[in-house]
């Protein structure tokens, strides 16, 4: 019963956290590291108990610009995607715009935002936009174009409108590569909106972080750091979860 409990897929994860945990306070005592170097993580868990309701509160802001930034990343991305794969010409066009905007650091173009758009959520929303965007776009193109040339032939002998050819054949064989680039886009949605925190806000993890490098305060940055990786953790399983649910039947799920 114990081995099946230790074997258990749930229950790996939390058993490498707490080797990991283990071994950074081992690493710690071994080679007597300061904690104003490494903070140990005992420290770290007394500052995330101590500061809990101003990290939740912080958590909030930044979750939520993250969420908005990644559905704006979806309800813009997919659609280019789509256009881009049925049209070549399109394709020649916006493509290398694209990927010429990702060579772009956003950190360098976040304070833009902030002088355009002000304080608020709206910079951070931007800022994680811009980072999702574009794996959603690179998936969803990978997942059209990889449609089998066959099934769509058969299709069109079998009398099937354009319509009826995009939702039974194209969008299901699309969903998987789909997903794929969701669930890499919502994790680095994370990430711009804390890029958009760093740059121009008075709220959220990224704030936090600001706030306390700037006390040199580590415990409370590695509570930070902590609760950002939960976050993105937390979003990926939500994306994982919509996925088991949407697409049953492809191989990946079984």
């Amino acid at each position: 019963m114990l081995r099946k409990l230790f074997l258990s897929p749930a229950l790996r994860p939390l058993l490498l956290v707490l080797f990991l945990l283990v071994l950074w306070d081992l690493t710690i005592r071994a080679f007597s590291i300061p904690a104003y170097l490494i903070p140990p993580p005992g420290k770290v868990l007394v500052q995330l108990v101590e500061q809990w309701p101003m990290l939740l509160t912080e958590s909030w802001f930044t979750t939520e610009a993250t969420i908005w930034g990644f559905l704006l990343s979806i309800v813009v991305g997919v659609p280019i995607a789509m256009v881009i794969a049925y049209s070549r010409v399109v394709e020649s066009y916006v493509y290398p715009l694209l990927v010429f905007s990702q060579s772009v650091p956003k950190v360098a173009i976040a304070p833009l935002f902030v002088v355009w758009f002000g304080f608020g959520i709206l910079p951070k929303v931007i800022t994680a936009f811009l980072l999702g965007f574009f794996p959603i776009v690179v998936s969803t193109v990978m997942g059209f174009k990889s449609v089998e040339s066959d099934m769509l032939d058969l299709a069109r002998s079998m009398g099937a409108s354009r319509l009826q050819t995009f939702f039974k054949i194209s969008l299901p064989a699309a969903l998987p590569a789909m997903f794929s680039g969701l669930k890499v886009s919502v994790t680095l949605a994370v990430v711009g909106a804390v890029v958009g925190e760093f740059v121009g806000s008075n709220s959220g993890i990224g704030y936090v972080l600001q706030v306390a490098n700037g006390n040199f305060d580590l415990p409370l940055m590695f509570a930070g750091l902590v609760l950002l990786s939960i976050i993105g953790v937390l979003l990926f399983a939500v994306v994982d979860l919509i996925e088991r649910m949407m697409i049953p039947w492809h191989a990946s799920q079984r």
